[in-house]
């Protein structure tokens, strides 16, 4: 009985494809963005694909963007489950000759992930024979298991390795698989869609209110006019270790669900960072840099390390310093930086008007802050308003 039970939802699950398409056509009228059950962006002539599904189908298109006049182009899938195959086949180009398919899991011992598995065998139904009488050569790979962050860069190494005559089989990216040899070393690629997003980098100590300051941050400047994207990594103690936060602000729509690589401001929230972390590295050339630093401008470069002074030369760095945790005891904020590199933030940036960004600044802090009493609210707007005098080229 229990077999013929599992048996009798077949014809459920034969109609969910054409009923998903109906609902992702009632949702393009209402929202204006178009959905199918397979969408494919590249070129139309394209001899190499990568088939994804999940954010990576984001950092896909955005690497086949950034690789004009190449015949490359991704598939990303938007329903898996019930895997409709007509659909499938009718939208990759009949000029394809090789595919990879990226899994996000590891089933060790089987032939293939997946989604490689349920790609290999919709190639041999009659509906693929039709459209492609020589069948591509497919192979899988993974990529951001564990949380490993999956980028454009790795999806140009994808599709070199798909240019090869001999690919690599199963192979991984984004770690160095030094066992088997399967990984595929990261090929650089210049992405287009970050010319017009400002990346933002901030280094802070847990419970010294950075990450709630960067997400204010995304709010205000999200309500006036930008598109807004953060990603915050911190330990799992919180309290007392480094906490990372990765920003980014557009005015289009932010295609880059992955880590700053490249950033056009970096804020340093502790002094002693400096020396303990690479937290320049990710600097473009040309960038802001904001420290919270004990010393002024004229004398905080002479207690910067011999390598922090190269890559501030070297990549033409514009430095700022203001002494926020100084700030923050003469105002009663104790500890607590946030609202004063927040302020230092938007005035050094620009993104917003400096005037109009303290005044969205005390409004914020009266949202947050207002049930705690007025006393509360008058900190932060004190050291908003120390905080603007005292920044330092």
């Amino acid at each position: 009985m229990y077999f013929q039970a599992r048996e009798a939802v077949n014809k459920f699950y034969n109609a969910v494809p054409a009923i998903v398409k109906e609902e992702m056509a009632k949702f393009e009228k209402i929202s204006g963005r178009k959905y199918d059950l397979f969408q494919y962006f590249g070129a139309q002539d394209a001899e190499r694909i990568v088939v994804i599904m999940g954010s990576g189908a984001d950092v896909a298109q955005n690497a086949v963007e950034s690789m004009e006049g190449e015949k490359v182009g991704v598939l990303k899938i938007k329903l898996f489950r019930p895997f409709s195959i007509e659909d499938f086949v009718r939208v990759i180009p009949s000029t394809v000759k090789k595919i990879a398919v990226m899994d996000r899991t590891k089933e060790p011992g089987s032939m293939g992930e997946p989604l490689f598995q349920d790609v290999c065998a919709a190639f041999l139904t009659k509906e693929a024979k039709a459209k492609f009488p020589a069948t591509p050569l497919i192979i899988g790979g993974r990529y951001g298991i564990g949380s490993k962050d999956f980028t454009p860069s790795h999806v140009k190494a994808v599709f070199d390795n798909l240019a090869k005559d001999e690919p690599i089989k199963d192979f991984v990216v984004g770690i160095n698989d030094d066992l088997t040899g399967k990984s595929l070393p990261e090929a650089k690629l210049a992405t287009k869609s970050g010319s017009d997003i400002f990346a933002a980098l901030f280094y802070g100590l847990g419970s010294d209110g950075t990450v709630g300051a960067n997400k204010n941050t995304m709010k205000i400047i999200s309500a006036n006019g930008f598109f807004a994207q953060g990603y915050f990594v911190y330990d799992s103690k919180k309290s007392g270790s480094m906490t990372t936060s990765h920003i980014r602000f557009g005015k289009n729509y932010i295609r880059a669900p992955y880590l700053i690589q490249s950033a056009d401001f970096i804020g340093v929230h502790m002094f002693d960072f400096l020396d303990k972390y690479d937290v320049l590295g990710s600097a473009k050339e040309g960038a802001t840099v904001l420290i919270n630093a004990p010393y002024g401008a004229d004398e905080v470069w002479n207690h910067l390390t011999a390598e922090v002074q190269q890559i501030i030369i070297d990549r033409k760095l514009k430095v700022y310093v203001i002494d926020a945790s100084e700030i923050a005891l003469k105002t009663g904020m104790g500890s607590r930086t946030n609202t004063i590199m927040q302020t230092a933030f938007f005035v050094i940036s620009g993104i917003i008007e400096a005037d109009k960004a303290v005044e969205l600044l005390k409004a914020a802090a009266k949202k947050a802050y207002g049930k705690k009493g007025d006393d509360v609210v008058k900190l932060n707007w004190d050291a908003i308003d120390a905080a603007r005098g005292a920044i330092e080229q």
